[in-house]
């Protein structure tokens, strides 16, 4: 397990570099360990999502909910982005390789936006320390100014709600990250 130390790094956000275990059979990896987050809570549900190369998801944050990010399969580029303004880091953007290339996975606190491109078709897993709530489903266009260089692919596929999220200086006051967010 290691922690990213540098310019980019974004409080509370942890990377995790697997131990890679060979042998003829092949490899063996532990992805997820919950004593390696100090700042997490337990982790209640796992999902999976496959998306084709040339996808685009995200910005999408939370004010309650922490995520942790692994790529099974492909290559992806994430964004994370700081919205707490309590943060040291608030308005930082970190740019991270994740994938085959870069098999590290990632703990996302809540009030970190956090989106992805795919350089190839993918297969991200993640975990998630609370369970689907509605009112905690927040986003930012993927395409605002503030982020207007940072992706590495042009012409995304995205979806209609990721085309419609509102642009950072639309986000409502109630909707951005205050003090300590978790409940």
């Amino acid at each position: 397990m290691t922690n990213q130390d540098s310019n980019d790094a974004i409080q509370d956000v942890i990377i995790i570099q697997p131990e890679v275990h060979r042998d003829a059979r092949g490899t063996f990896q532990e992805t997820y360990r919950r004593s390696w987050f100090p700042l997490g809570r337990e982790m209640v549900q796992s999902s999976r999502s496959d998306k084709i190369a040339g996808s685009l998801v995200g910005f999408h944050y939370h004010l309650h909910q922490a995520d942790y990010w692994y790529i099974v399969d492909g290559v992806a580029q994430v964004l994370l982005y700081d919205l707490r303004a309590s943060s040291t880091t608030y308005d930082r953007l970190m740019n991270l390789e994740m994938g085959e290339t870069n098999p590290i996975g990632v703990f996302i606190p809540p009030g970190v936006a956090h989106g992805f491109a795919t350089l190839t078709d993918i297969t991200l897993t993640y975990l998630v320390d609370s369970y689907y709530n509605p009112s905690d489903e927040l986003g930012i266009r993927w395409d605002d100014p503030r982020f207007q260089d940072a992706w590495r692919i042009s012409d995304p596929v995205v979806s209609t709600r990721d085309q419609t999220n509102p642009r950072l200086s639309e986000i409502a006051p109630q909707h951005r990250p205050q003090g300590t967010p978790r409940t």
